[in-house]
């Protein structure tokens, strides 16, 4: 066996999940506990014990990137040549595994090979559309689009949720957008990620010989993160498991509370649907130290309905956890960019070992600006993707109309894209002869040019439109290479991109250019924000939500205020105040050494200014595991607040040279302390960034 699955590598507690067998284990694991570690080396230990046994497992998780990572760590744990051992291994999301087998099964459900799987702006693009034609109001379609993927997530079908609910506690308006979505989707021959797993679920549930089939093959199945499982994800983990399964997971890592069966945690639920489970707990924590874990604790205990456990390390107590509050947001994003500029100038940390965190993206331009002002380097992590961009959004949905002519929503994309003169009128009359017969466009344009709805002229663009489909769908069976070749050797499109746009795509010909064509767009589909990595030598720049999985050395939450953290919609229930608690606990364990949290009394929200109060969630910190520093006076009702002393009168200010008896001319970066301690930081150039006491530094000022 190799060295990285020595049993004494792991903890006793990783280490007895790894060896019993002999029922369903659910693995109770704290924040950087190891959870992921124990899966890897269980599939890896079970693997190298009996190949023949175990040579087909199930291992899945939430996240493309979560998945790639237990894929990296398998590989590196299998001995013999790694990367063949994996090849074909059952390992990635429940996605991604769902289409796999719906790829295998397709004739036992009726579906065809060219389907089209559309991502979450696929689909809020259908839904733009739908609630348009309707003539609802379209800026709802990110919360109808929500509640729709709630219905399916949760296994309910409109017609379910017509005999369940009454027009009283009930959205009618809502249920025809889901049936008229529904309707779309199966004349599109297109899935959603949630119809990935109902439509799994359907052809097990129809087909017994083939549900038995999975499960002989599959010997064990792993689950990570198993707290955020939807209803339908669980209902698929039950059909394939008997007593073949391990669950690793934290309920105080929730983060979608709409995922939740009801009120009652999964983690339980589990353990009443399995019998027999054996819980085990990871306790002791590899990622924080001692502070970091208090600290965290002491906010995430608060909450009720959860499985209580105690995280320890072994690791020294560390930096005390620091809290500032600032009477500016522009105050707190200068003084995290200095800070970061400090950190990077004492060599001890590099700029990708840092990242800053927030609510809602909207805090993110200011500490942006400051960052710049800096010259800091960054990255804002889920923002886009290579493949989610304008440009390339294009490209996908021409590659996506070679696959299936009937996809709508590419169609709508790319019919004038460029511009080839087709009118909005001209679109009305396609639309509304494709909903008369309840067929797709591509269909509705060939029923019209054979007609006499259109003029000689308008046939002719279509006509030449058709073509040009016709001619590209033709060719389907080509690698990714050559059917971007075809579209720009029968399209004016990669004529007008600038050189970036032409940049992006000779990377993605670069990286998938041998790929079939449509297992490249079942990749791309699949592919989702979150999904986006850290850059080198980059600040992270991220939301609280994008951060799950992720583990930093030193870690900035910035606007710890109620109205964000807690958010501000999030405050009425005691639920709503919970997942907000978790949210808080997610962003506090990421941090490995060093943990700051800041806030400030006047921020910009939704375009105007607002007065803040520091956070709810500072009253339940201890205060010997925290230093506190207010740089100016804040409110004296302020929770967990001393009145501030008198203010001292600094002998520096920020910017001003100063000369050294040891190490020459240097600049003032900051100037703290007490009256009789005073402390100041001097960027020497020869020497870099020192930390001085004033009254033994020996200053002179030039």
């Amino acid at each position: 066996m190799s060295e990285n699955l020595a049993l004494d590598k792991l903890s006793g507690q990783q280490s007895a999940a790894i060896d019993y067998m002999d029922s369903p284990i659910l693995v109770l694991a704290g924040a950087g506990c190891g959870k992921t570690q124990l899966i890897t080396h269980k599939f890896a230990h079970l693997y190298n014990k009996n190949r023949e046994k175990y040579g087909s497992m199930l291992a899945v998780t939430l996240t493309n990137k979560a998945a790639g990572e237990m894929r990296d760590r398998i590989a590196f744990a299998i001995d013999d040549d790694p990367q063949s051992n994996l090849k074909g291994a059952w390992v990635g999301t429940f996605y991604s595994q769902c289409n796999r087998i719906l790829l295998k099964e397709k004739a036992s459900i009726g579906i065809t090979t060219d389907y089209v799987i559309y991502d979450s702006e696929d689909q809020c693009r259908l839904i733009r559309h739908i609630l348009n034609d309707m003539k609802l109001y379209e800026a709802l379609y990110k919360g109808v689009a929500g509640k729709i993927s709630y219905f399916k997530s949760s296994l309910l079908t409109p017609e379910e949720l017509l005999s369940t609910y009454n027009n009283f506690d009930f959205d009618e308006k809502l249920l025809k957008v889901y049936v008229r979505y529904q309707d779309e989707m199966k004349r599109m021959n297109a899935l959603d990620y949630d119809d990935l797993i109902a439509y799994t679920l359907r052809l097990f549930e129809e087909n017994p010989d083939v549900l038995d089939s999975y499960r002989q093959m599959f010997s064990y199945i792993l689950v990570d993160e198993f707290q955020d499982t939807t209803y339908a994800q669980y209902q698929f983990l039950k059909l394939l498991a008997r007593d073949n399964i391990l669950v690793a997971g934290d309920d105080d890592q929730t983060l979608y509370k709409s995922r939740d069966f009801e009120t009652e945690n999964i983690l339980t639920k589990f353990e009443k649907d399995f019998a027999n489970t054996k819980l085990l707990r990871l306790e002791q924590s590899f990622r924080c130290t001692q502070n970091i874990l208090t600290v965290s604790d002491s906010v995430i205990s608060k909450n009720s309905h959860r499985k209580h456990k105690i995280l320890w390390s072994d690791k020294i107590a560390g930096e005390k956890v620091c809290h500032y509050w600032f009477m500016a947001e522009e105050d707190e994003a200068k003084y995290i960019a200095k800070n970061i500029k400090d950190l990077y100038l004492k060599g001890n940390y590099s700029y990708s070992d840092i990242a800053i965190l927030y609510r809602v993206n909207l805090q993110s331009r200011v500490i942006e600006e400051a960052l710049k002002n800096e010259r800091i380097p960054f990255k804002v992590i889920g923002s886009s993707t290579l493949y989610h961009k304008r440009q390339m959004k294009d490209l996908i949905s021409y590659l996506r109309l070679i696959w299936n002519r009937d996809d709508n929503v590419s169609l709508r994309w790319v019919i004038n894209q460029p511009n080839k003169a087709i009118t909005a009128n001209t679109l009305n009359k396609i639309e509304n002869e494709a909903k008369k017969e309840g067929i797709s466009l591509y269909k509705a344009i060939v029923k019209l040019c054979a007609g006499k709805g259109f003029s000689a002229s308008i046939k002719e663009k279509l006509g030449t439109f058709l073509t040009l489909i016709d001619m590209l769908s033709a060719k389907k069976e080509v690698t990714l290479s050559e059917a971007i070749k075809l579209v720009g050797s029968h399209t004016s499109y990669i004529e007008s991109l600038d050189e970036n746009s032409l940049n992006d795509i000779s990377e993605i010909m670069y990286r998938s250019g041998n790929m079939a064509l449509g297992e490249f767009l079942s990749t791309v589909s699949l592919t989702t924000t979150n999904d986006d990595t850290r850059c080198m030598n980059c600040v992270s720049l991220m939301t609280l939500y994008n951060v799950k999985g992720m583990e930093f050395p030193v870690v900035f939450i910035s606007g710890l205020e109620d109205g964000l953290i807690p958010y501000f919609k999030a405050t009425e229930t005691t639920e709503d105040l919970d997942e907000e608690r978790r949210l808080f606990y997610l962003g506090m364990t990421r941090a490995k050494d060093i943990l700051f949290m800041t806030g400030a009394r006047k921020r910009r929200l939704y375009a105007k200014f607002q007065d803040q109060e520091p956070s709810r969630f500072l009253k339940d910190i201890p205060k010997d595991c925290c230093l506190w520093i207010e740089k100016n006076a804040i409110p004296a009702n302020a929770a967990t607040r001393t009145p501030p002393p008198p203010p001292v009168e600094f002998p520096y200010n920020t910017g001003c040279r100063v000369k050294h008896p040891k190490w020459g001319i240097g600049v003032i970066r900051d100037c703290y302390g007490e009256q009789n301690d005073i402390k100041v930081t001097v960027n020497f150039p020869n020497v870099g960034v020192k930390r001085l006491a004033l009254k033994y530094a020996n200053l002179e000022k030039i």
